[in-house]
């Protein structure tokens, strides 16, 4: 019989942009789900926000942080129409770049990754609260 799961992980950064290593919270409700064969998604629930799968080492974060303010450089806020009232422009192009969520199939109730693959959420336009949906479906 299939099972679902659903759980919202809450982060506040003290950052604009910031990365989050959520392995470990992800396993964690992997294990409270009781699920051992099936999906799990995870995605932000904000569109300043990016749910990612890569390596686990800062030197990538720190390209991840330099090559995206290429594309989209935070300032002038100027030089963006989306800006006005908010001058976040740039953090919703940076998302569509960096994706919305992953899906990572569960066998024998562990996340099916390849090697050094984690899982990472990128905060855009931090300094409130904000979070990614889990959800987790098989059995």
């Amino acid at each position: 019989m299939m099972k679902t799961y659903r759980k919202e992980l809450w982060f506040e950064t003290s950052q604009r942009r910031q990365i989050i290593h959520i392995t470990p919270q992800i396993e964690q409700c992997l294990k409270e789900s009781g699920i051992q064969e099936g999906l799990l998604y995870c995605g932000a629930m904000h569109i300043t926000a990016s749910v990612f799968i890569n390596d686990n080492e800062s030197g990538l974060h720190h390209d991840f942080e330099v090559w995206l303010e290429k594309l989209a450089p935070e300032k002038p806020y100027s030089q963006y129409q989306h800006n006005g009232y908010e001058d976040n422009a740039d953090a919703h192009l940076k998302r569509t770049i960096m994706g919305r969520e992953v899906i990572v199939p569960i066998t024998q109730g562990k996340l099916d990754f390849g090697p050094w693959e984690q899982i990472f959420y990128y905060e855009l336009d931090g300094k409130r609260r904000k979070r990614a949906l889990v959800k987790i479906i098989g059995e």
